[in-house]
């Protein structure tokens, strides 16, 4: 009986969230093994790969992904490197996770995927909530029928801080941070698509970067194609945490999802009622984004579909992007009406 050597992962990117899935790889997983780190950032993957005991680096990404030990990849790099990536990755045969978004363009997401379809390699996106254990309980509440028919959902995104204005590309709202809740909303009402959607955004929090483009506040309307009509809504700044949480309204019942307390412990006392919360993204869903590159090595290791696929990242994409229009036009956009360029 022969043992099965560990998967072999390169990480693409050594930042903020490519740490963390280099630890996940490194120290979280059995049967896998951080093999390369790459990141065009001068001594950013010597100093990751230091850290977690991984002794092969690169500054050239291109060189990570002709590395043949290299299996699979994590990309963790900036939103609009990753299509480009994505179709690098998979042309040289590995199998394939992004982060979100996959592409900022639909003509970028349909060729990514393409990419990964024709080479034959496992491709998945970043949507961490379908890993969390609420919104995966909710999920299959939903598709259980304990809930009857959606009609109502809602699925907000509060970040605590916006930390330097200057550095966030114009409509990352959208592109981002709604990107998770326009995924979050389709996966939560089961086989039906965006058919037309709403938005409104402005800058509230730093109005002065409003005309560099910032946006910092934003909500939209959803109608989808089984009738159910949906809210999301984000803002960079929420003074008391990090906020996500979820809601669908059916026709034989509710669900809630969503709790940013660190702990369970209340405290009563003079002041009122008070809990810890949680203000960063890593802790809140600290698991979800562990299972989530669980999920990937696995299906890469034994075969299987992958639980978010490139056409799944591309329809959250498509709410985005009319989104973005819906704002320049001030109207309404349906999907229909969007184009691949």
């Amino acid at each position: 009986m022969t043992t099965q050597q560990p998967l072999a992962v390169g990480l693409v990117g050594a930042g903020r969230m490519g740490a963390f899935h280099a630890e996940t790889l490194a120290h979280r997983l059995p049967g896998v093994r951080l093999a390369a780190v790459a990141d065009p950032a001068p001594g950013a993957a010597r100093r990751l790969g230091d850290r977690l005991g991984c002794t092969t680096t690169y500054t050239e990404i291109a060189e990570l992904l002709a590395d043949p030990r290299i299996e699979a990849v994590v990309l963790a790099t900036p939103a609009r490197t990753h299509a480009d990536l994505v179709v690098a990755a998979a042309r040289a045969g590995k199998a394939v996770y992004c982060e979100k978004p996959m592409a900022v363009t639909l003509a970028e997401a349909d060729r990514a995927t393409a990419a990964a379809r024709e080479a034959g390699v496992p491709l998945q996106v970043g949507f961490n909530r379908r890993y969390d254990k609420g919104f995966r309980a909710a999920h299959d509440r939903i598709v259980e029928g304990g809930i009857g028919t959606p009609q109502l959902l809602r699925s907000l995104t509060r970040d605590p801080k916006l930390a330097d204005p200057a550095l966030v590309p114009p409509w990352t709202i959208f592109l981002e941070t709604l990107i998770h809740d326009f995924d979050t909303l389709r996966h939560l009402n089961p086989g039906a698509e965006a058919v037309e959607v709403f938005a409104l955004a402005d800058a509230l929090v730093r109005p002065d970067f409003k005309e560099g483009g910032l946006l910092d506040t934003a909500l939209v309307t959803i109608r989808f194609d089984n009738g159910a009509l949906a809210t999301a809504e984000a803002s960079f700044q929420a003074v008391y945490g990090y906020d996500v949480r979820g809601e669908v309204f059916g026709s034989a019942g509710m669900l809630t999802m969503g709790d940013m307390r660190r702990t369970h412990l209340t405290g009563y006392g003079p002041r009122g009622v008070t809990a810890e919360c949680v203000d960063y993204d890593q802790d809140l869903f600290h698991d979800a984004y562990v299972a989530e590159i669980a999920d990937f090595t696995d299906c890469v290791r034994r075969g299987g579909t992958q639980a978010v696929t490139g056409e799944d990242a591309r329809a959250a994409l498509a709410i985005a992007l009319a989104a973005i229009r819906s704002v320049s036009v001030r109207g309404p956009v349906r999907l229909d009406e969007l184009k691949s360029d």
